[in-house]
């Protein structure tokens, strides 16, 4: 039963690959050639993971990472408005992403690494500044520490021992 629940979950979800990269290691017969991919998937539901795979051919590079971002799924917290519910910035490396939520209408602002974790996970308002570096696995790393920090109305008013009601308003007298 567990297992089918898996399988429908796996069914759910949309990969894409954020990027490819060649990468070359010296050996004594020469120069061996790999191929790195960084690949996202999510649900569109709140569920989002990275994973990164490498093979020396481009198909079983990407199979891996898929494989891999299935392990480190997290879920990110997003409103009703198809936004995040505060400001936040995700640290990785020298990678800095301050993301914004955003009204209703504004769509993806994202640049290029960070655009696909967004939209897998269901985020379709919001402001993002890729801050630092321009390395894509350090961007979207910081994206996704970033959208880890994020906290719903509902967890932070249960950490201060109150209501939503009066997190917001304030205690009625």
């Amino acid at each position: 039963m567990a297992r089918d629940r898996k399988r429908q979950q796996d069914t759910d979800l949309q990969e894409r690959v954020v990027y490819i990269h060649r990468v070359s290691k010296t050996v004594k017969g020469g120069r061996r050639m790999s191929l790195v991919a960084l690949v996202a998937v999510g649900d569109g539901k709140g569920n989002v993971g990275l994973g990164m795979g490498k093979s020396a051919e481009v198909p079983l590079a990407i199979q891996k990472g898929i494989e891999d971002a299935k392990k480190n799924m997290f879920k990110v917290p997003v409103t009703e408005h198809g936004t995040i519910p505060h400001t936040v910035e995700g640290h990785y490396g020298a990678g800095r992403v301050l993301i914004k939520p955003a009204i209703e209408g504004t769509g993806v602002i994202a640049g290029g690494p960070v655009r696909p974790l967004f939209e897998l996970a269901g985020i379709t308002n919001v402001l993002s500044k890729s801050l630092g570096t321009n390395n894509a696995m350090n961007i979207i790393k910081a994206a996704a520490e970033g959208l880890k920090e994020l906290s719903s109305p509902e967890q932070a008013a249960e950490r201060r021992g109150m209501t939503v009601g009066e997190m917001f308003c304030g205690k009625e007298n």
